[in-house]
């Protein structure tokens, strides 16, 4: 279900992602959090600086202002990339006036038909033809189809339009949505005979270049356990759950940033409806960092009695403290066996969808108050805007409300 209650550092939060994201609007970062208008507009009034405030205005917990030296060297990497951007341009310039031949690319068939057809009238179809091995009555047919062609060609660009909202962010939309969340976002409440194909919407996208994100690196974040202490493994690679509140995942990634530095995200992950029930930034990896993330998650759920929590062998999962925060919150742990990503192979899917999807194959995040920003609106879109194929194609929020109405139905 949404969250109702909200801690003084989500509204804070919300306000400063509102004042700091340019041409944003009340509903737009609203929505994304899976707030309501009026309530971010109230907290805007009472919390917010009245203008739109610099990036690196509002520190990022546990992390001091930006160095000189950090600046420096951030504007660095920004000339780099925008250097880099330039010659990435001029080279496309390049490659699209060589791909403009015949024969360059694409269906050979076609491109030779074309090539009749430009130049029948300096040298005849018959003649044309018999030089580049076509029959004539297959091109013929090819002319006689052209209108179609053209009427599918034109169907095909209205489609590709509605695909690059589906994804733009401005909009509402999502750029890393492939072709099966981009075909449940079309078809989503339209009647049965109007809906479209998702193998027609895969191809559009392909030819139009509209693919999703990909993620490029992964970096190891996994410090080995020395205590020797171990726990079941409660999951055994089953990633589902009958009802929400029952069995978690979780893990640490990274994220990098332009001067070298790297934070860190903690997540808790429900296996029923995927909500991601809570996380944690820091600039280090030690035990607070998983500590505070599943604390969050205990105040979003109200209680984590009974639930199972499954992790890998990292030491802060192993760490006193963390077992006795389990304990205390009556959070059963469970672990996959050693040096086996495999094991907990839901949570790795999480961070890659993460780090693809906000840093757009880009190497590292500008500053880190920048980082902070974009996982705390990514994270609560993902709760209550973004569609999961593991649930439906819709989001995790929409998921457990429906699923809370059944059950009060049944009842």
């Amino acid at each position: 279900m949404a969250r109702k209650n909200y801690t003084d550092d989500f509204r804070q939060r919300a306000v400063d992602l509102f004042e700091s994201t340019p041409g944003a609007t009340l509903k737009g970062i609203a929505v994304d959090l899976g707030i309501s208008r009026g309530a971010l507009k109230d907290w805007a009034d009472k919390l917010g600086s009245g203008a739109r405030i610099d990036a690196q205005a509002l520190p990022v917990p546990g992390v001091g202002p930006e160095s000189q030296a950090a600046r420096i060297t951030r504007l660095e990497a920004e000339l780099a990339a925008a250097q880099a951007e330039s010659r990435k341009l001029e080279t496309e310039r390049d490659i699209l006036r060589q791909a403009a031949k015949y024969f360059g690319r694409g269906d050979e068939l076609v491109n030779r038909f074309q090539f009749v057809q430009d130049h029948k009238d300096a040298h005849g179809v018959k003649r044309l033809c018999e030089v580049i091995r076509v029959a004539r009555s297959s091109f013929y047919a090819w002319l006689a189809a052209a209108p179609g062609r053209a009427a599918r060609a034109e169907a095909d660009a209205v489609l590709a339009d509605r695909v690059r909202v589906v994804q733009d962010p401005q909009r509402g939309g999502d750029r890393a949505y492939g072709a099966p969340r981009v075909t449940a976002e079309l078809n989503d409440g339209v009647p049965a005979g109007e809906r479209v194909n998702h193998k027609r919407v895969a191809r559009v996208m392909r030819e139009h270049q509209l693919a999703g994100i990909r993620l490029r690196r992964r970096v190891k974040t996994t410090i080995p356990d020395q205590s020797g202490r171990r726990f079941p493994d409660l999951i055994g690679r089953d990633f589902t759950a009958e009802n929400s509140n029952r069995r978690y995942v979780g893990d640490i990634t990274y994220l990098p940033i332009a001067d070298g530095a790297n934070l860190y995200l903690a997540t808790v992950i429900d296996l029923c409806s995927r909500k991601l029930a809570g996380w944690q930034i820091a600039d280090h990896m030690r035990t607070e960092l998983v500590e505070d993330a599943l604390r969050a998650a205990a105040r979003d759920r109200g209680t984590l009695a009974g639930a199972v929590f499954h992790s890998d062998h990292g030491s802060v999962y192993t760490s006193n403290a963390y077992v006795k925060l389990c304990k205390k919150l009556r959070v059963v742990q469970s672990m996959g066996a050693i040096g086996s990503s495999a094991d907990n192979a839901l949570a790795e899917s999480f961070n890659a969808s993460l780090k693809r999807e906000l840093l757009e194959g880009r190497t590292a995040f500008p500053d880190q108050a920048t980082a902070y920003r974009a996982v705390f609106r990514w994270v609560n879109r993902y709760n209550t805007r973004r569609r999961h194929s593991a649930i439906g194609n819709i989001s995790p929020n929409t998921y457990e409300t429906a699923a809370h109405a059944t059950l009060a139905e049944a009842a």
